[in-house]
Formats: C-alpha cells, structure tokens, sequence
C-alpha cells in the first residue's frame, strides 16, 4: 500500500513538474504606469490566462515604458522579440494617417459614443490592417476622454495661444494643438510631472485618472473639462510569434484580451466621473466648455484631415447615426 501511494505521489510530482516546464511565457508592453487602468486590465488578462490554463500561459507585464518608447516596442513586435503591446494609435497613425481618424476632435461625445465607434466597421478594417505592419490585432480601448490642464487660469481659447502643451507625438493631435495657435511638446509620460512642475511646459492633454493619480493638479492653476478628443489605445501582438503559437492558445488569448478590452471601455465613463469629483475638490478651478469654446479651428481641422484620409468621412457617417 505504501508503495502504492508513493508510486502515485511520484507520478503527480512527475506530472506537476511537465506542465510546469510546459508553461509559456510572454511579455506584454505598455507605456503606462502600473496604477493606470490599462496596466491593471493587462494584469487581469494575465491572471485569467493564467488560471485557465493551469498557468501554461504566463503573460509578463512591462508597464512604464520599461521595453522602450512605442516606436521601440513596435519594432520588436515586429521583429518577435516582444510578443504583445498595448499602443496608443501614433506609431500607426504617423505611418498611415487613416489611423489618425479616432482623434477627430469632438468625433464622439462621450464614453459609449466612442465604444460603438471602436466596435464599428470602420474601427474592424483598421484593426485588421495592422498586418502590414507585421501585427496580429486583437481590439481597442480607450482612455478618460482628453481635458486640458494648465499651469495657468484660463478664460478663452487665446489662453492657449503660444503655450508649450505636452502631447503624444501623434499628427492629429500635434495638428489640433498647431491650429489654437500653441506649441504641441511631445514628451514620454514619466518625464511629465517634473516638466510640469519646474515650468518647462505650460500645460498638457490627458484625461482626468492621469491628472489625479499623477497629480499634475498640484501645479495646476486651471482644469479645462472639454471631453473634446478620445483615446484609443489598440491591443496587438507580433505576427511572427502569433503564428507559433498553438490554436486552442491562441483561442483563449483572444477571447479573454477582446472581452477585457471592451469592459475596459465602459469603465471610463465612471472612471472620469470619479475623477472629475476628485479634481473639483482641489483649490484648482475646473471650467467646462464645449466645441465652441475653440472657434474656427475644430472645422479647420477637419478640412484638413478629410484631404489626409478619406476613412474620417466614413466615421464620421457612422458617428452621425449613434
């Protein structure tokens, strides 16, 4: 009997130790600190993965821009030595500018708004089109819509004129801010907080989570809630690596990444509520506008990327029935 059990007690251990060494690991790329809801959704993702799959499939988090800026990560993807990335759309859109037209501003009006147009027709096309860049695509999210933040109190749009405005170095986005007459000032994510502080930069784009959990109100003199431009960040991995990578596997990464992906989405429209409330708590006053608050320019820009890329006509369309 003893040495039954110890027969079956080894065959466990034998089998426990295979599927350990059977396990897979992959590494997940992302430029956003680990308090950010897409690091704490790529975290859920690999949990999930994990426990699905007895931990066969281990997903390594890199958050921070610890694999290198985007246009870094997005030639290790392509060259397999990253196997997936969560990406804002700049990499793609400074390479093709269809993929510039979810930056349209005012294009959505609010959160649900822009998940219909990330789960649209026009969005899929653009989803399945990474190919050319030697990507496997899985979906999009999204962060808090775009509100501005100044280092001094603003009144009107001529505020704006001639400030150095932190951006994503995005063409839609450098060409919003180029329009208002400021500076658009491309600058990584964990060098922001001490630019803003010691007064190298006037004011910047994000959304109300990054304000807060970052803190850039501290040196804040105005919060300017305009919702005047999504976020879209686009999930992919390397198609060289998807390719060896089992059927029943690749399944199950796609499942559970498109299903945490769109739930990410909807989160944001309490998400920036949440936040919202946090920021008008502070001494630093918040003043909400809308299109109009920006003039001429918003039609201008439209002008102008209408001629760039005729898929913003057809999202457009597709706005206009929402």
């Amino acid at each position: 009997m003893f040495k039954s059990l110890a027969g079956i007690a080894f065959a466990v251990g034998t089998l426990s130790g295979a599927q350990l060494a059977a396990a897979t690991e992959y590494r997940i790329g992302l430029i956003t600190p680990p308090p950010h809801q897409w690091t704490v959704t790529a975290n859920a993702i690999a949990d999930e993965l994990r426990e699905a799959t007895d931990g066969r499939i281990d997903l390594l988090i890199f958050p921070s821009g610890q694999l290198g800026n985007e246009a870094q990560m997005l030639q290790q993807l392509q060259t397999g030595a990253l196997d997936f990335a969560f990406m804002t759309l700049g990499e793609f859109a400074n390479r093709d500018p269809n993929y510039g037209i979810f930056l349209a501003p005012f294009i959505a009006e609010d959160v649900p708004a822009a998940r219909k147009l990330l789960s649209g027709e026009t969005a899929q096309e653009l989803l399945d089109g990474v190919d050319k860049f030697g990507l496997e695509g899985f979906g999009y999210a999204m962060a808090g819509l775009r509100q501005i933040v100044m280092r001094d109190e603003v009144q009107s749009v001529s505020d704006l004129s001639g400030k150095k405005i932190r951006t994503v170095p995005l063409a839609p986005e450098l060409d919003f801010w180029t329009g208002l007459g400021a500076t658009p000032t491309p600058m990584p994510l964990p060098a922001l907080y001490d630019a803003f502080a010691n007064g190298q930069l006037d004011g910047m784009q994000i959304d109300f989570e990054g304000t807060w959990n970052s803190q850039y109100y501290e040196h804040a003199g105005s919060i300017i809630e305009s919702n005047h431009m999504m976020f879209p960040m686009i999930a992919v991995g390397s198609a060289r690596k998807w390719a060896d990578i089992p059927p029943e596997d690749q399944s199950k990464i796609s499942e559970v990444m498109q299903r945490h992906l769109d739930e990410l989405i909807g989160k944001y429209a309490e998400i920036d509520a949440e936040y919202l409330e946090k920021l008008r708590g502070t001494d630093v006053p918040v003043k909400t506008v809308d299109r109009s608050f920006f003039g001429d320019s918003i039609d201008r820009w439209y002008e102008e990327w209408r001629t760039k890329t005729p898929l913003l006509q057809q999202l457009e369309a597709e706005a206009a029935h929402e």
